[in-house]
């Protein structure tokens, strides 16, 4: 199916900084591998994409010099944390070529064939020591259209700071110049604990299982199904007037995130089917760029986004109340990641003689359990905000950009629509035995075009 011509180590055009570069309590309690990441590209009137792999090389070399810690390697320490090595080792650049057409991959849901299209790594055979950062896989289609599939490590950037990442990379690919703006800030000794540490945190506490269950194992092993849910404009303001009803005047009105977050709790209760009496939470993530006194440089490069979660609430509640009630505990939870918030979060990270345990892959190094964050649970992240569709190489803007791989039960990413309509597009993972049901309940309340599934 995919045919790769060529793979190539790409360093730094320039000399950058060598050594360590100390990583922040945000960094040590992310997971060590990769989040991958399609971006797709059509030609237009059927006229091929002008690529050339030697500007691709040539730009990502270049966007190297500006963060290069992408260019250098993890290292492990004591307590199972990591170093970042600033050593210029390099970033890895795949050209590749599908046999298979564009529109055979349908609307890119994050299954199998998908995962063709981003880099992979072997963690199991591959030393932490000698992965790179950043990898990116060019893959060509007979029709002339494009994929660039990145992965990049989450221990070194979050969502923001990957996107300034690539987008800094297509800017350069087109033949401009990054402005004083679009550099990088690399001092992550900003988000370094200061405080005594804690003995707790609410975010790294174990949500509720299920009625009956000791433990997550039966969960686990079920089949998960992945899923893209296209949400119009139309129906994401209908969603926000359901969710604004009854609010009194004085309230500032539930935002787009809240209201369409709030309805997919609601009906990944309804969908699952679970007893009235059932407790569940949602874990939300924050940027706390912005919440921190005073707040963090623009171009901060690292993991500056915080992980939330509501009170423990019934299914009943959720299902029995407007969806008003499940967007409000979805806002006391954001509201809560304040500076003091964030600070305590630093503070716990700092007082584990093991960060392994906060891992949400630590079980790869040899931890029997893992954090299951699905049934009766969900996890839904916001890149609605997120730099999507300016990622543009010289070829326009891509026609769908999202995730390469998502199969955790309850996972979710709302992502921006790739017009400037105001559409979102949901990823989802779920229990395949409950998918079907979800999506249309899911649809059941949209009442602007409420069969388009």
């Amino acid at each position: 199916m995919i045919t790769f011509k060529s793979t190539s180590l790409i360093v730094p055009s320039e000399a950058t900084p060598n050594g360590l570069l100390p990583l922040s309590e945000s960094d040590q309690a992310m997971q060590w591998t990769h989040a991958p990441l399609i971006i797709i590209y059509k030609p237009n009137n059927n006229k091929t994409i002008p690529f050339s792999i030697e500007t691709m090389k040539n730009s990502l070399s270049r966007a190297l010099v500006h963060y290069y810690p992408l260019a250098g390697r993890l290292h492990w320490i004591e307590g199972g944390r990591l170093q970042l090595h600033c050593n210029a080792m390099g970033a890895q650049l795949s050209e590749a070529y599908s046999e298979t057409k564009l529109d055979e991959f349908g609307d890119f849901t994050p299954n199998g064939i998908i995962q063709h299209l981003f880099p992979r790594i072997d963690y199991t055979t591959t030393s932490i020591e000698e992965q790179p950062l950043f990898l990116a896989q060019v893959t060509r289609f007979p029709c002339g259209g494009l994929c660039v599939g990145t992965a990049i490590s989450h221990i070194v950037a979050d969502g923001r700071a990957a996107m300034n990442f690539t987008n800094a990379w297509a800017k350069l690919a087109r033949g401009e110049d990054l402005g004083c703006d679009e550099i990088p800030f690399h001092d992550r000794t900003m988000l370094r604990s200061c405080e005594a540490p804690r003995s707790d945190h609410i975010a790294f506490t174990k949500p509720p299982l299920l009625i009956g269950c000791s433990d997550t194992k039966a969960e686990q092993k079920k089949e998960t199904s992945a899923a893209l849910l296209k949400v119009t404009k139309e129906q994401v303001e209908e969603l926000q007037k359901k969710a604004n009803q009854n609010m009194v005047l004085s309230a500032r009105h539930y935002t787009r995130y809240e209201a369409i977050a709030g309805h997919i709790w609601r009906c990944a209760c309804k969908a699952r089917a679970g007893d009235n009496c059932q407790p569940t939470r949602v874990r939300l993530g924050a940027d706390g760029r912005n919440r921190f006194k005073p707040p963090l440089p623009q171009g901060y490069f690292g993991n500056a986004v915080f992980e939330a979660v509501t009170s423990t609430c019934l299914y009943a509640d959720i299902l029995s109340e407007p969806l008003g009630f499940a967007a409000g505990k979805l806002r006391e939870a954001i509201e809560r990641v304040t500076d003091e918030y964030i600070k305590s979060i630093l503070d716990f990270i700092t007082s584990q003689k093991d960060v392994g345990h906060l891992r949400k892959n630590f079980h790869i190094r040899g931890y029997t359990e893992a954090p299951f964050l699905g049934n009766p649970n969900v996890s839904i992240g916001s890149w609605i905000s997120l730099p999507f569709y300016g990622v543009d190489f010289g070829w326009g803007k891509p026609v769908y950009v999202g995730p390469g791989i998502l199969n955790s039960d309850g996972k979710v990413f709302i992502m921006p629509g790739p017009g400037d309509e105001g559409s979102l597009v949901i990823a989802l993972c779920l229990q395949t035995q409950c998918m079907d049901s979800f999506k249309e309940i899911f649809y059941q309340d949209l009442i602007k075009n409420p069969s388009a599934k």
